[in-house]
This record gives structure tokens, C-alpha cells and sequence, in this order.
């Protein structure tokens, strides 16, 4: 995979291209987690400096290929510009008459965001011929292309995937060092490893099992997706989300584990209630701790217990290198949110590598008040981390390493 920092003594003048993950977290139009865009800063500075006229691509939630004003990219370009120091010139689309007008006007060292991607019906689609279309549309507004968006790099969108094919790419400082750490995860960590996996959905989670399973010494599982495992041990979980379909194969990785002296750690305790009002974000009925094999009929585990805490974050300081995905319980009620909250202490508490896997996690320790120096890493990607750890062939990465063999062919 060729890095950015190879272009840098050449790009006065050029013309740079560069997908960007901006996918941040919005109350009305105010950033409530600037990470994602904090995450970019190394890679663009380092353009702005070389003298690159930057053109930066991103999106926003999920506008379905239209334009939606909620879906703007414009207050990302307010808070970027805010932390490049400088303004930051944002077209009123993503590769029309706007967009076309302001990257031809850039001068060396500016910088540009277009408008969401996603505005774009091609941006997503699956007819390669259609997306292909649009990447030759962004082409027109750079001669080079760096992918520093690692959240989107599991996906086969036309400016993740397909632009690369058309112009010369390479990875960005962010993407670069996503990249390293998750390798190093896989293929070399310091052991004992533990791997720390909560979140609603066992089935998000069990090909991360089923991959981890063969590296890591520990797996500590919380968060809605501990119940299945739980009843597959046969015990009583009341009413608690449950994926019947997973039983029996949480039951074999249990096996499996236990044949490889590894651990599964499993909650011992819980905390219950009668029920969620999610849409009031309030818990219904009073929320009281159970073990976690005698949950009552009509109630349902919504967090780990305080002997579960003590348990998990024994395991976590206990390690040379940690990865967490995923919330111990619904953290976004402050009396649900005790198990995350222990689970993010034990990590800043580790002698070694700890790795916050993106998504809800990241947002969470950064809501507890922690500093992202207080962990090793925190990942930009949640679902692509997760699909890395997998095993899985990410196809931004993939583009990457092809565009680098054809140039080195070329010489």
C-alpha cells in the first residue's frame, strides 16, 4: 500500500482528491463528537503544507441519493475549518457547476469540501457501470486521490472503491495507521490479549468470535449480546434480547474455547428492569441487580453488574492488549451505563495496547470525559475494525495495494 507521505516533495500545485470519513454525530447542526473530523487533521495538514489544492470528499448519515438539507455537510466545514486554522470553502454540491468552479479556483495550500456524497444515487450503488460513471466525475477534480476515511473502506463506494481505479491513490496517515494496529492485533499482539465485545446483536459480533477466537486469550462479552450466551449455558434470562437462531452456536464457541484453555468471560451478575422506553430514553419500573442466571420472568438485563465490573476490569488490566466494540448496557441512561463506564476506567488502567474500536464506543469514553491519549488507539470504524477483524477482504483497502502493484509495474 503506498502512503501519502511518498507525494509529498511533488505536490505544490497538484491537484489532490482526498475521501474523508465526516460522519459525525449531529444535534440540529451542532457536532456533539468532533473525533472523526479531529482524526483527518495529520493527513490534511500535511497537504495544506506540500502545497496541495485539496478537494475533500465525505458524507453524512444516510440521505438515500438525494439532497437533504439535514444531511448537509455544512457544519462540517465550519468546525474544520476551525481546527485547520483556516477557511475551508464548502461547494453547494458534490461534482456540479459548484464543485467544478471552486476546485478550478483553489489555490496551493486551500482547501475544499464538496457536498455529501451521498447526494449522489450513484455513490452506492451496485451497478459497477454507474458508479464508475460518478468516480470519473470526481477524477475531474484531482489528479491524485489519498483514502483517509477508514469507516468506509468496507464499502465498494465510488469514492472509496472506484476513483482509486482511475487516478493514482494512496492511503492517508489515518487510514495507514488504522491499518497497522488492527494488523498488529491479529498477527503479533502482546499477550494475554483480550478482546472486550458488548452491544445489542450477537450475530454482529460472532464471525469477529469466531476470528478472534483463534488469537486472543480472553473474550469478555457484555451488553445485550452476553444473553444468548447465557442461555445457551441454559440459564434463566427473563425477558433480555435474545437471537434464538444463536444459541447453539454460542454453546459451541463456549466448547470451543474451553477445549483451547481460553477464556469466555461471561457476566455473573446484571442489572434489571421491567422494560426501556427508548424513544424517552427512560427505564421503565425500578432497575435492580440480579446474578445472571436467575433474571426473573418480566424483567431484562439492560447493563452488567457491579461483581461483573470488578470481574471484566480485572481481566482488562490484567492484559498486554485490549480491543473493545460495543457498550456493556443501554450507556446512554446514566444508571445503564455503569458497565461501560468500568470497562472504559480498566482500559485507561492497562500496562500496554489498548484499541477502542470506533462506533458507539468511541463516542462513549469521550461522553465519560476521557482524552483519546488515555487509550492506545481509538479507531474511526467501527463496522469496517469489526469486518478487518473478521478476516474480511475490505475493498477500499484491496483498491489500495492494486493501485500500488500497477504503479510499481509501470516503472
Amino acid at each position: 500500500m503506498r502512503s501519502v507521505n511518498e507525494w509529498l516533495d511533488d505536490l505544490r500545485g497538484k491537484r489532490v482528491v482526498i475521501r474523508c470519513d465526516f460522519n459525525v454525530p449531529l444535534d440540529g447542526d451542532i457536532i456533539t463528537d468532533d473525533g472523526r473530523i479531529k482524526a483527518a487533521l495529520p493527513t490534511l495538514n500535511k497537504l495544506r503544507e506540500a502545497g496541495a489544492r485539496t478537494t475533500v470528499m465525505a458524507h453524512l448519515g444516510r440521505p438515500k441519493g438525494q439532497v437533504n438539507p439535514k444531511y448537509s455537510l455544512a457544519p462540517v466545514a465550519k468546525r474544520l475549518g476551525e481546527l485547520l486554522g483556516t477557511q475551508v470553502k464548502l461547494a453547494d454540491d458534490v461534482v456540479g457547476p459548484s464543485a467544478q468552479a471552486l476546485s478550478a479556483s483553489l489555490a496551493d495550500g486551500e482547501v475544499l469540501l464538496v457536498e455529501n456524497v451521498r447526494y449522489e444515487p450513484a455513490e452506492e450503488s451496485k451497478d459497477e457501470a454507474q458508479r464508475a460513471a460518478l468516480a470519473a466525475q470526481y477524477a475531474e477534480l484531482g489528479d491524485l486521490f489519498v483514502s483517509d476515511g477508514f469507516g468506509v473502506v468496507h464499502r465498494k463506494q465510488a469514492s472509496v472503491y472506484d476513483i482509486a481505479q482511475l487516478v493514482p491513490a494512496a492511503a492517508g496517515d489515518l487510514v495507514a495507521k488504522e491499518v497497522g494496529v488492527l494488523s498488529r492485533l491479529t498477527t503479533d499482539p502482546d499477550r494475554p490479549f483480550v478482546v472486550v465485545l458488548g452491544g445489542a446483536k450477537v450475530a454482529d459480533k460472532l464471525a469477529v468470535i469466531d476470528n478472534l477466537l483463534k488469537v486472543a486469550d480472553a473474550l469478555v462479552i457484555g451488553g445485550g449480546m452476553a444473553y444468548t450466551f447465557l442461555k445457551s449455558k441454559g440459564y434463566e434470562i427473563g425477558d433480555s434480547i435474545l437471537d434464538e437462531s444463536k444459541v447453539s452456536e454460542c454453546a459451541e464457541y463456549l466448547k470451543q474455547a474451553e477445549a483451547a484453555g481460553k477464556q469466555i468471560v461471561l457476566p455473573v451478575d446484571v442489572r434489571v428492569a421491567a422494560g426501556m422506553d427508548f424513544p424517552a430514553r427512560q427505564v421503565v419500573g425500578e432497575v435492580s441487580i440480579v446474578p445472571a442466571d436467575q433474571i426473573p420472568a418480566g424483567q431484562l438485563g439492560l447493563d452488567i453488574g457491579p461483581e461483573s465490573e470488578e470481574l471484566f476490569a480485572r481481566t482488562i488490566r490484567g492484559a498486554k492488549t485490549v480491543f473493545w466494540n460495543g457498550p456493556m448496557g443501554v450507556a446512554e441512561i446514566p444508571a445503564l451505563a455503569e458497565g461501560t463506564a468500568a470497562v472504559a476506567k480498566a482500559l485507561t488502567e492497562v500496562d500496554g495496547l489498548t484499541v477502542v474500536g470506533g462506533g458507539d464506543s468511541a463516542a462513549i469514553v469521550r461522553d465519560l470525559g476521557y482524552a483519546d491519549d488515555q487509550f492506545g488507539w481509538i479507531s474511526t470504524g467501527g463496522g469496517a475494525s469489526l469486518e478487518y477483524l473478521e478476516g474480511k477482504t475490505l475493498p477500499g483497502l484491496v483498491v489500495l495495494e492494486e493501485s500500488a502493484s500497477g504503479a510499481e509495474a509501470d516503472r
